[in-house]
């Protein structure tokens, strides 16, 4: 399983270093991230296979998850048409995506309202 957890930070420097320290401190790897967000607040979500530990280090660290969820994650081909060919699936299947992101080791991570839809129409891949 793997979970994508939003933190919302303030949009300084060092608040990443603060949150991916506190994060690997508690040994849990972050397998992909991505953060939005120009104005004083910035969300940003992380990849992770055990957020019940990643969860406990950001509290320590005065850090909050907002929301949490589990993901599916697609190994996929580093190659151009990779995603489009993810994406149709998807959209075969009727399911409205609402979080996509890269992973590391060319892996793309999903999001949906309806995951056992989204799990279901992915699983080829």
């Amino acid at each position: 399983m793997a979970f994508d957890l939003v933190i919302e930070i303030p949009n300084v420097p060092g608040a990443l270093e603060k949150a991916a320290t506190a994060i690997s401190d508690a040994g849990v790897n972050i397998a992909a991230a991505t953060c939005t967000g120009p104005a004083d607040t910035a969300q940003l979500h992380i990849l992770v296979p055990h957020a019940e530990a990643a969860k406990h280090a950001l509290r320590i660290s005065n850090l909050a998850v907002t929301s949490e969820r589990e993901v599916v994650v697609v190994q996929a081909k580093d190659r151009p048409g990779e995603l489009a060919d993810l994406a149709r699936k998807v959209a075969r299947a009727g399911v409205n995506l609402d979080l996509v992101y890269v992973a590391t080791g060319s892996r793309v991570v999903f999001g949906a309202d309806d995951f056992d839809a989204l799990k279901a129409a992915l699983a080829q891949s």
